[in-house]
């Protein structure tokens, strides 16, 4: 049973930074996506950034230059580095995993931005 959990959420300031982590669990094959999806209140999930496996990472234009992700494939971990934050990035945020064809999702962890 694949399990993705989530850490690193919590308040920061405008202009702050934030890191979250998450580590997979279970049989995962190499092949796969990674990432991380967010959901503000009253709002769609929606994508902030997925990387594969060996390839470019793809980030939602709202955060492009502001946030990074990672992978680390013999950890089974994926980070998001959350710079310049603003109060529009408030939203709970899902680590997400793509692998053979099937979609997995964190608990969540909520980041709240004040301004």
């Amino acid at each position: 049973q694949v399990q993705l959990v989530e850490s690193g959420g919590g308040l920061v300031q405008a202009g702050g930074s934030l890191r979250l982590s998450c580590v997979v669990s279970g049989t995962i094959v190499s092949i796969n996506t990674v990432g991380w999806y967010r959901q503000a209140p009253g709002k769609q999930r929606e994508l902030v950034a997925v990387i594969s496996s060996g390839g470019s990472p793809n980030f939602a234009g709202s955060v492009k230059g502001r946030f990074t992700v990672s992978r680390d494939n013999a950890k089974n971990t994926v980070s998001l580095q959350m710079n310049m934050v603003k109060p529009e990035d408030t939203a709970v945020y899902y680590c997400y995993l793509r692998d053979n064809f099937l979609n997995y999702w964190g608990q969540g962890t909520q980041v709240t931005v004040s301004s």
